[in-house]
Formats: C-alpha cells, structure tokens, sequence
C-alpha cells in the first residue's frame, strides 16, 4: 500500500479484524515510484506473496488484461456484499472492467477546486468584480466565471491560481480538469482520441496562462506539495487539486488560511455540469494469493459501512454514497456534500492498457506548451497521434 492517510486509517483498524476473525495481517508500505515494479514479480508468480492488493486505476487495465486479478463476483453474490453504495464512477474507475467485478473502491483522490472564501465575500472585492465584469462575485457556477475570478485576483504579488505544473502525472492530472470544464473528453466512443478539438485547445491556452500569467514563477515545476503550500501560506486566490487536501487548509500546523478555504466541484460549461477529474484505488485479490478467502474476508470488513466510516471519521476519502451521508460524518465535516458532489460529476481519465504511457506522452506535450515551445493545437495534434498507436495496439481503437 502506498503511504497515503487512508493507509495509516485502515492499518490502525486492523488490530479490530484480527480480534473478530483471527486473521493477522501485515500492511507492507511501499513507495509509489517503487510499487509497481514490485508487484508484477508477485502478480505473474503461481503463488505470490500478497494475499490481497491495492490498485491505481493507472494499472486497472493492464492488470484486468494480463489476467492478474481474481474476478469477485462469485464471492460478492455469495456472501450478499452490497455494492450498491459506492458511487457509479467509482465502480467504473476501480470496480468493474467490461462487466466483471475484479476489485472494490478503497479511497478517492479525485480534483475539486479549493477557493479562498473570505475574499469572495469582501466587500471592496465585490464592488470592484462587478464594475469590472458587470456580474457578481461569488462562488463560482461556471468555469467562464471562474477563469474571470483568477484574473481579477491576479494583481498586487497575489495569484489567481496555483498550479502543480510539473510532468508528467501532475500536469496531466490537472489539465484534465481544464478539459472537462471547457466540456472535452480524451476520447469518443470508439476511442478516437478528441483532444484536438475546440474545447481542448481553449483548455490548454487556458492552463498556459493560469501558469504564465495568473501563477508564481516556477509552478510549471511544482509538484502538488508545493502548489499547496502556496495555497496555504495565503498567496493565491485558489487551487485545483485532490479533495484529501481540504482537510489540512484546516491545519495551523500547515495553513495559514484556516477556516478560509473551501472545496467545490471544478465548474464546468454551465451550473449543472462538473469539471472534475476522477481519481481512486480499489483493492484486489490477486489470482497468485496465497490466501484468497482470508483476503475476501479482509475486504469484506474493510470495504463494510462500519469500518469506512470510521476512516471517514479519521479523515479518510471514502467511496460509498451511505457513508457520505452518514450524520456522524456530516456533522464533522460539513463540507461532505460538496465532496459528494464532486464524486457525482466527476470525468474518468482514459483507462486502458496503456494509461501510463499516455501520461507520460500527455505530460511531455502539455509542459511543451506551457513553456512556449509548441502551440497548443501542435501539442495536443502530437498526443492524439501517440494516443490512438496506443489505442490500436490495445485493441480499442480499430
């Protein structure tokens, strides 16, 4: 498992799975850079040395290919597991791949749109947005709107936007936000890539200048860690990144904006459509366990309502609608609705076989643009041709 809070939140309840069912379980932490590489050994042995796994939805199609996982839906019927909770998207991104079940959601990391909220409701602030743009200033409904806030706030040393502009994984996460908010996808049915378009150029000029223009030097580079510490030490107006930081703006250990920021879904086209980009990892039996059933049972328990809340409770990113819900969740975070929301709207990158190499390929194009070296329909004419080899070569596009 990665060394993520979910991971420390489940590794302090374990202690309770092993009292109920004598099962012991070790937790082995690995680095992300280094975890996949440690994986596949075990997963391509007959008998590796993991009983049950987490997977990055990177990896889902690959590992669903290559036939590493244990279909679940035999022991999902079997045992009545209710899968009815989690959030649709999620059960596309980790659940189910072409209609088997070979994994349940763990915890979220999809992108909303963290925003100062003492300075929308400044009064100077407000006068001067309006006989600027002639509307008012205020949580912002559609990403036209928002892209006005950046720029206005853009002024006095302060930035509109901080941006984790670093290739290939950041960039590439957060331009996909930038996507589905000006109402593109990475591909149309069939899978022909549709990033040369309208939307995704407009997208793209729009990160270029968020970087350029409305951000601190040197966010081309930055990684989420520094994108948030601008953010948090009071130096931009906002940040599109993963939900798990909302909790921290919150932290005088980190923040210096506590109790002034808030999250919302990232703006799309109009009020009723969301930008956000979906992000998880679910967890998975692999056909080399050792121990298939105890790992069912592991997954049984750790996926139950109880157990999810009480990671929700520790600060946990849930994936199921009941525990969203939940009173004793709300109560403590009362921005749980907005996250649900978020859930509910957000936009699954492209999973496939080949998801990782088209990162690295997207990351590789859009830090090009970003620094002038290639025009934005250049850029996104070079990934889409990279895009559809891979496709091809995975089968899905004929």
């Amino acid at each position: 498992m990665e060394g993520v809070p979910d991971t420390e939140y489940v590794k302090a309840l374990v202690p309770e799975f092993t009292k109920e069912t004598g099962i012991e379980v070790n937790l082995e932490v690995v680095n992300y850079a280094e975890m996949h590489t440690k994986l596949v050994p075990q997963l391509v042995s007959p008998k590796g040395s993991y009983s049950a796994i987490v997977v990055d939805f990177y990896w889902v199609g690959e590992f669903a290919k290559a036939g590493w996982m244990q279909p679940l839906d035999d022991r999902i019927k079997a045992d009545n597991f209710d899968t009815s909770p989690y959030i649709p998207a999620m059960m596309d991104l980790v659940g189910k791949v072409d209609g088997t079940t070979y994994m349940l959601p763990f915890y979220n990391y999809a992108m909303g749109l963290t925003y100062r909220t003492d300075l929308l409701a400044d009064a100077k602030n407000q006068a001067d947005f309006k006989t600027k743009y002639g509307m008012d200033l205020k949580v912002p409904e559609t990403w036209d709107e928002y892209q006005k806030q950046v720029e206005f706030f853009t002024k006095d040393g302060f930035y509109g936007a901080v941006n984790q502009g670093l290739r290939p994984d950041p960039i590439a996460m957060e331009w996909s936000n930038y996507l589905f908010a000006n109402g593109g996808e990475y591909h149309d049915a069939d899978w022909k890539p549709t990033l040369n378009t309208p939307a995704g150029v407009k997208a793209l000029e729009q990160y270029t200048n968020s970087i350029n223009k409305y951000g601190p030097v040197g966010s081309a580079s930055f990684g989420f860690d520094e994108a948030f510490n601008v953010m948090a030490q009071g130096k931009a107006y906002s940040y599109i990144t993963y939900n798990f930081f909302r909790t921290a703006y919150d932290d005088p250990s980190k923040s210096a904006v506590v109790g002034k920021v808030e999250i919302m879904p990232v703006p799309g086209v109009s009020p009723d459509k969301g930008g956000s980009l979906n992000g998880a990892w679910g967890w998975a039996i692999p056909k080399s366990s050792p121990n298939p059933d105890d790992a069912w049972t592991f997954l049984k328990w750790v996926e139950s309502k109880e157990i999810t809340k009480k990671r929700a409770l520790a600060g946990g990113s849930p994936t199921r609608t009941d525990v969203f819900d939940d009173p004793d969740v709300l109560a403590k975070y009362p921005y749980y609705p907005a996250l649900k929301k978020l859930l509910l709207t957000s936009h699954n990158f492209a999973v496939f076989t080949y998801t990782p190499q088209l990162v690295e390929v997207l990351g590789r194009e859009l830090s090009l643009a970003v620094a002038g070296e290639k025009s934005p329909a250049d850029a996104l004419a070079a990934v889409e041709v990279e895009f559809a080899e891979l496709a091809k070569k995975d089968g899905k596009l004929k």
